[in-house]
């Protein structure tokens, strides 16, 4: 069962109630991280299917949103709630240049990720319709891929007539500079609910997970 923050013996309380009655309480980040050594890794995996970087980068990031508690926080009314566990939420390209959406779910171990991934996003580019249901759910990180552009700066759409608290990652082209490869990485979060420091936090644990990634894709 999920439980809900107490928000009377928290600190950022003053914060929360500040932010969470903006008009766009969302703030946003971005930087860019080195993919070269992750990239090098999955080239030598045995597995074609666990090979895609696309994936290892929804796996890693989906995994540290989940160790990282804040991450699975939502609002709902007057409380906050803690989601046991977030899964990805991500945009799918078609060949007819359309989109859908697939869930992949979190998976602590990178091939049990990669398996349900590949077969939720083929069943994305197959279906008609652009979700997979209209079942609102919350325990979510929406995220989106832009393999076309090696971008610095990144804005989501946004509908502010449904307010959310959902965070957002964007990735972007990656571009070699020598030995390493960059990658653009955005990041949107509801500021009533985390500062730049729970991001920084993220980002660098981001930054490790890609500069030493045989332990995450050893599972």
């Amino acid at each position: 069962m999920a439980d809900h923050l107490d928000l009377e013996g928290w600190p950022r309380r003053d914060a929360y109630e500040h932010f969470r009655a903006f008009d766009q309480p969302f703030f946003s980040l971005c930087v860019r991280v080195d993919a070269a050594p992750l990239r090098a890794r999955l080239e030598v995996l045995a597995e074609p299917g666990r090979r895609s970087l696309s994936l290892a980068l929804h796996f890693i990031a989906l995994r540290l949103a989940n160790e990282h508690e804040p991450w699975r926080w939502r609002i709902e009314g007057e409380r906050v709630r803690i989601h046991p566990q977030v899964d990805a939420s991500t945009t799918v390209l078609r060949e007819d240049d359309s989109f859908g959406i697939a869930r992949l779910p979190h998976q602590p171990g990178h091939a049990a990720f990669c398996r349900q991934a590949a077969a939720a996003m083929a069943a994305a580019r197959q279906r008609g319709s652009l979700f997979e249901d209209t079942v609102a759910d919350t325990a979510l990180i929406y995220f989106t891929t832009l393999p076309w552009l090696h971008f610095s700066s990144f804005s989501h759409a946004r509908d502010r007539r449904r307010p959310d608290s959902i965070p957002r990652i964007a990735f972007g082209r990656i571009d070699p500079d020598g030995a390493r490869a960059w990658l653009p990485v955005q990041i949107d979060v509801h500021h009533a609910l985390m500062d730049g420091l729970h991001v920084g936090r993220w980002v660098q644990a981001f930054e490790a997970a890609l500069a030493a990634p045989e332990s995450w894709l050893a599972g």
